[in-house]
């Protein structure tokens, strides 16, 4: 009896491992979404496809913010090769320079906090997109694969 105990607690255990990694995966994937639609919702300004609107920038600052304070935490060692839903997954670079993925995702909470000091119209916005894009693909390069 006391085997069983033991090994049913090992099998839960192990499960609830997995499903941290899944949430957390899933977190992740979920602040990337939204970082895409914020990015595309300044870039549609950008490109004059839509009006100014300093409300949608200080949400999507906001939101970029939260994704640069949440992200060091997401990746723990054991979610090593969860693979995502969707075309991309986290690339396994993530754990093995992981000193460097911390200096971009710190870089990223750097540049963010300038533009919401800076961004207070259109013209602004247009001059700090370039960097706030150039950060965001820059790690995606890194630390994200296609899945295939």
């Amino acid at each position: 009896m006391k085997r069983v105990l033991v090994v049913g607690g090992a099998f839960l255990f192990g499960m609830g491992a997995v499903w941290a990694q899944q949430d957390s995966a899933k977190e992740v994937q979920t602040l990337m979404k939204a970082n895409g639609k914020n990015a595309g919702a300044m870039s549609a300004m950008v490109k004059g496809e839509k009006p100014y609107d300093q409300a949608t920038v200080n949400s999507a600052l906001a939101q970029f913010e939260d994704t640069a304070k949440k992200l060091p935490h997401l990746f723990p060692a054991s979610a090593k090769g969860v693979k995502l839903d969707g075309d991309y997954s986290i690339s396994p670079k993530v754990w093995e320079d992981k000193a460097g993925f911390d200096a971009k995702v710190a870089n990223f909470a750097k540049l963010v906090g300038e533009a919401k000091a800076k961004i207070k119209d259109l013209d602004s916005l247009k001059a700090m997109m370039p960097a706030i894009g150039k950060e965001c693909g820059g790690c995606h390069e890194t630390y994200r694969v296609k899945n295939g």
